[in-house]
């Protein structure tokens, strides 16, 4: 009898651990994302990437247009001069044009007081605002990064530049934006203080004639963004192409020395015979 409830427990208990693990098994499981935060910005195809490629200078010269007339009412640029545009993106004389359109605070004069003059091609972009502090104070606390070498300064910045302007989105269920904040797919932490700056289609006139349409402006943008950080990228690829190409030119030159001038060593016989007395 003993024996008999032994195995009927044991029984019991296997049961119930069976149980037990079916009802695991067949429990729901909850949904779970390994993607990182943010996303991986998408790889775009920006013309510069290729090797063989420089930039679009069009490009370049639209993407100044919406700095100038949007991004600049909040970044700076300060590593950038008027100077640098010449003969690159735009001539001398209008290049003068657009400086001469700004208010710049030199001095001081001969009586040891400041004065405004305007802007010449020596002077760097001008600043939004006059510290960093007033730039708090005018965007609710976050701080406007300067943008001169802002594509090099984030990981693959072209590519990130293009998708934070273009990621605005509405905020998922379960996501709370407080006021000032906005949600960005591809910000990390997902939301960002800055509000979108292209959000909507026409909001600069192209001299060219070109559509500003809202994924126009943000390529043109990030094409002037990724010149600015590195003015002479056009001309040390080229310089780096024109090595490359004398390397390969001395190199084939010298293996074909090499195989004409040594191939008579290499082939030699030599035969050692008995001397004949």
């Amino acid at each position: 009898m003993a024996m008999w409830c032994r195995a009927l427990g044991a029984g019991a208990s296997t049961a119930a651990a069976f149980a037990a693990a079916a009802s695991v098994r067949t429990a729901p499981t909850p949904a779970k994302c390994d993607d990182k935060d943010p996303p991986h910005p998408p790889r775009y195809p920006f013309w510069f990437k290729s090797i063989f490629h420089s930039h679009d200078i069009p490009s370049v010269r639209r993407g100044y247009e919406v700095y100038r007339q949007v991004c600049a009412t909040c970044h700076s640029m300060k590593q950038l001069h008027f100077r640098h545009l010449v003969n690159q993106v735009y001539p001398e004389k209008r290049m003068k044009q657009f400086a001469a359109g700004y208010d710049v605070v030199d001095g001081p004069n001969d009586q040891g007081e400041m004065f405004t003059r305007p802007g010449i091609l020596t002077d760097a972009f001008p600043s939004p605002y006059p510290n960093e502090e007033a730039a708090r104070y005018a965007n609710g606390g976050a701080l406007p990064p300067d943008l001169s070498v802002y594509t090099s300064a984030k990981h693959e910045g072209s590519d990130y530049v293009f998708a934070v302007l273009s990621g605005y989105r509405d905020p998922p269920a379960g996501i709370a934006c407080r006021d000032g904040l906005y949600y960005n797919t591809y910000y990390p932490g997902g939301l960002i203080a800055m509000p979108p700056p292209l959000g909507s289609d026409n909001l600069v006139d192209y001299e060219d004639g070109t559509p500003s349409t809202k994924s126009q402006m943000c390529k043109d943008v990030v094409h002037f963004l990724t010149w600015a950080q590195d003015p002479s990228h056009d001309e040390r690829k080229l310089v780096g192409l024109k090595g490359a190409a004398a390397f390969g030119l001395a190199a084939s030159m010298y293996g074909f020395w090499y195989r004409t001038y040594w191939i008579t060593f290499k082939t030699r016989r030599f035969d050692f015979v008995k001397p004949v007395i």
